[in-house]
């Protein structure tokens, strides 16, 4: 099985020039973890914006501080935390990452290893051109997995 047999095909996606609120607005509405960004003609993949990079935008020192987070029950003032509108206003190029990829002819190991190397949950595919196909998610990897083991049901 290749990637884009599994992959999601309706991608929502980013420029570089959109700002971090505007980013934040897009993942909020179509409740997902992370944004590709491509070029202004939308097609080629230039930077991947996940929502930690967001979160981390906003609280870098108590993200950093605490390694874990097993004895802490309730995060209180850490969570009602906002941004200013001048970080708000800044684009996403200031915060993306460089975009991991994999090509949709690529087989499912190959993303789940990108997607484990990386710490990922979701991977932009992208055509032998460099265009952006589609985005894989470890759920949508896995269960492609599991989709070959033949289960049948309650055995």
């Amino acid at each position: 099985m290749q990637v884009k047999d599994c992959m999601k095909r309706n991608v929502f996606f980013i420029t570089a020039e959109t700002t971090i609120a505007e980013a934040a607005r897009l993942m909020v509405e179509k409740h997902i973890g992370g944004l590709p960004v491509v070029d202004s003609r939308g097609q080629l993949l230039v930077g991947f914006l996940p929502l930690r990079s967001l979160l981390m935008t906003v609280m870098p020192d108590f993200v950093h501080l605490v390694e874990d987070f097993d004895f802490v029950a309730n995060f209180g003032a850490a969570e009602l935390r906002k941004p200013g509108g001048e970080l708000l206003a800044r684009p996403v190029s200031e915060i993306m990452l460089a975009p991991e990829t994999v090509e949709e002819t690529s087989g499912l190991m190959r993303a789940f290893a990108l997607l484990h190397q990386h710490q990922l949950h979701d991977l932009p595919v992208v055509d032998a051109q460099g265009k952006l196909v589609g985005i894989a998610s470890r759920v949508d990897v896995g269960t492609a997995f599991l989709s070959n083991w033949n289960v049948t049901q309650g055995g």
